[in-house]
């Protein structure tokens, strides 16, 4: 890895850090950390990784919530990861719907160049953890590793079939930081 690249993990929000729903989730009341998810997360950041964040929140283009109430629940994942022990360096989103044809929206890789841009690491040395078929379009389209978690709609992303080519598979984001490290000792 060259010296400038930093050591980061991306991560897809609802699905990998939270649980996700079809209503979207609209508040921090509905925002309810995955089992281990949050414990995953200090264990990255507590080996050396510094952790981003990469989320489509349509449901601020659609009108189901504003940037006040997605920021609240930003600050509530913040807060709880920390307590955990981690830490979340970077938060990037998309508030557009798929009819805006934006560039960030996954699987377009414009939040991924963002998040390259800000950190300066090395995307064919970045693990990008995701469970839709979007994240990990995203993620292969500039050259990071894709990781698909099975939590989420991973199961249904899995089912589906058609996974970027190399994407590794994990039962959920405590599984996936497991490997990872383990992986990274060997």
């Amino acid at each position: 890895m060259p010296t400038s690249a930093k050591k980061i993990v991306v991560l897809d929000r609802d699905g990998v850090i939270n649980v996700d729903s079809d209503a979207y989730i609209k508040s921090p009341d509905e925002w309810v950390a995955l089992p281990g998810a949050l414990e995953a997360i200090a264990r990255l950041t507590q080996a050396g990784y510094r952790v981003a964040v990469a989320t489509n929140q349509s449901g601020i283009g659609r009108g189901l919530f504003d940037m006040n109430a997605l920021n609240a629940m930003h600050l509530k994942m913040h807060k709880m990861v920390a307590a955990a022990g981690g830490r979340i360096d970077a938060v990037f989103f998309c508030p557009h719907t798929a009819e805006d044809q934006c560039e960030c929206r996954k699987p377009k890789p414009g939040m991924l160049k963002m998040i390259t841009e800000r950190f300066e690491n090395d995307p064919e040395e970045t693990p990008c953890v995701g469970d839709s078929l979007r994240d990990l379009q995203a993620a292969a389209a500039l050259g990071f590793i894709p990781h698909l978690v099975l939590s989420g709609k991973g199961q249904k992303t899995l089912a589906a079939g058609g996974l970027p080519e190399g994407t590794i598979v994990h039962a959920d984001l405590r599984a996936f930081a497991l490997d990872f490290l383990s992986e990274e000792h060997e």
